[in-house]
């Protein structure tokens, strides 16, 4: 299923485990995919530590699933979630969900979604278990979402990823670029490099603190940009 095809998605929060400040960035990552016309937030929203839960959800349209804690040590808030997303995919009534939680308890939930050819994006923290992050479509990290987006005097946030995480970067494009079709004078289109990119599901450009793949390889010394007639962006390695 092409994401083109998409149109309504489901946006599952484990409110116990993400942030509300997320929320305005990852619903503009969600609209790529469609529609987000199912918005649930999860959680025991009579404690203290979720009272910020109380405007976010009325602002953005976000119907809350109160869970009560049946039991200390139970997690009420993971079986509801996983419940109403088995609920929803099996009614057939959503194209692609979203699910926001740093928990690797929903590992064996997003694998059972993939298996019926969902498309699901994950977004959490860095400390996010891997295995999480790899079983997602694609994985995005909240924090680095926020950064990009403009700060308090409208300007935006340039921060990007540390030193070792952008060697990490630098590895990962270069890869894909070796993988890539390229002509003559060593130019593989930019689309194609991302794509094979992408086949690591935690890779996207935001998770690095930029907005575009082109942006991204514009920072490396190592790569050449190059738009053609065609309209196509072309990348180069230059040592």
């Amino acid at each position: 299923m092409s994401t083109t095809e998409l149109k309504n998605i489901a946006l599952l929060i484990d409110a116990d485990n993400t942030s509300p400040q997320g929320i305005d960035p990852v619903l503009t990552v969600m609209a790529e995919l469609g529609q987000v016309n199912i918005r649930r937030a999860y959680g025991n929203f009579a404690k203290d530590n979720l009272s910020r839960w109380d405007k976010i959800t009325n602002k953005f349209g976000i119907r809350p699933q109160q869970q009560f804690d049946v039991s200390k040590g139970k997690n009420a808030t993971d079986m509801a979630m996983t419940i109403d997303a088995i609920d929803l995919l099996y009614q057939g009534k959503v194209d692609g969900f979203g699910i926001m939680t740093s928990d690797s308890d929903f590992t064996p939930l997003v694998t059972r979604l993939r298996q019926d050819g969902i498309l699901v994006y994950g977004f959490g923290e860095k400390k996010t278990p891997p295995a999480f992050q790899a079983v997602c479509t694609r994985f995005l990290y909240i924090d680095e979402l926020i950064a990009t987006t403009s700060d308090d005097n409208g300007k935006p946030n340039t921060k990007r990823g540390s030193k070792a995480e952008m060697v990490d970067l630098n590895d990962l494009v270069l890869a894909a670029y070796r993988e890539a079709k390229r002509d003559d004078a060593g130019y593989a289109k930019l689309q194609q490099v991302g794509q094979i990119a992408g086949n690591r599901s935690s890779f996207d450009v935001r998770n690095y603190g930029f907005k575009s793949l082109s942006e991204l390889f514009g920072s490396l010394e190592n790569f050449k940009l190059e738009r053609r007639d065609d309209n196509q962006v072309y990348v180069k390695r230059l040592h």
